[in-house]
């Protein structure tokens, strides 16, 4: 059995009568209108639908596109105004260490001309002992400086503590807060005297003991307490904190109760050491 037998056309020839059929098809056009009805039938039929498939197919791409390039367009900008945002809160850190230090020294310096009849040494706080309070605390100037046991530290307002031991370059500090701390005190508006000791557990809730005021002595709440004259180690007049309560004790002689100091124990950054010692009287 014979296979049957493939046409082959050549292209050329192919071409020359699609040519032919597309010029007869224009003459046909021009000729009889009515001819090519049916071809714009078909056309409109297949044709039309099909190039409208296209079209929407062809948005449907642009609009993916646009939409991409919106995308990377809010990434761009949200990674930008987040270089930003970094920015704005580093300065904004700065400044306010900056406007935090700035005020700490001007404590500082008002604290100097507050008491300009001494002589002073500025000192940073470099080291503190466990916990949330400094109370026991070192200071970057030492026996090189001039410091010596003793010497009263005052800041942020009031008194700290008294240096406890001194090393070249360094000193340690025994604040007032501190559970082996007494300071013998004054009312500013009299001269009644009292005892004011540190409690550790005391000043988490801001307060200092208060003890050994005379039956007699009228206290206020909000009453100014100093350092007294009578003080055997703390200079004369500087300003410990204020009376929150006071009550007569059970042996009827003395009354009892607690201040609020003025330095905020929680955070000392720079202190003032006074340089003066308090004069021991010898006989």
């Amino acid at each position: 059995m014979k296979k049957p037998s493939k046409i082959n056309i050549k292209p050329k020839i192919l071409i020359f009568v699609l040519t032919l059929l597309c010029i007869g098809s224009l003459i046909l056009s021009v000729v009889a209108p009515s001819f090519s009805n049916p071809i714009k039938t078909v056309a409109g039929t297949v044709v039309i639908p099909l190039q409208d498939g296209v079209n929407s197919i062809g948005g449907w791409f642009t609009n993916k596109a646009d939409l991409l390039k919106s995308v990377k367009s809010l990434k761009s900008e949200n990674a930008k105004l987040k270089r930003q945002v970094n920015e704005l809160s580093q300065e904004n850190s700065l400044l306010a260490q900056n406007k935090y230090e700035l005020t700490r020294l001007q404590d500082l310096y008002k604290l100097d001309k507050d008491y300009s009849t001494y002589k002073k040494i500025a000192a940073r706080v470099i080291g503190k002992d466990t916990g949330n309070y400094f109370n026991l605390f070192t200071i970057d100037k030492g026996s090189d400086d001039g410091i010596k046991v003793d010497m009263n530290v005052i800041s942020g307002g009031g008194l700290v503590g008294i240096v406890s031991s001194v090393g070249k370059n360094y000193a340690r500090v025994r604040a007032i807060i501190d559970d082996e701390s007494s300071v013998s005190v004054s009312f500013a508006n009299t001269s009644d005297t009292a005892i004011a000791s540190g409690d550790l557990k005391l000043i988490t809730k801001g307060y200092m003991n208060l003890t050994e005021i005379p039956q007699k002595t009228k206290v206020s709440e909000g009453d100014l307490v100093v350092t007294s004259r009578i003080s055997n180690k703390f200079l004369p007049g500087i300003p410990v904190g204020y009376v929150t309560k006071t009550k007569k004790d059970a042996n009827e002689l003395t009354q009892s109760g607690q201040l609020m100091p003025i330095v905020d124990f929680e955070h000392i950054d720079e202190v003032l050491v006074i340089t003066k010692l308090k004069e021991v009287l010898k006989d």
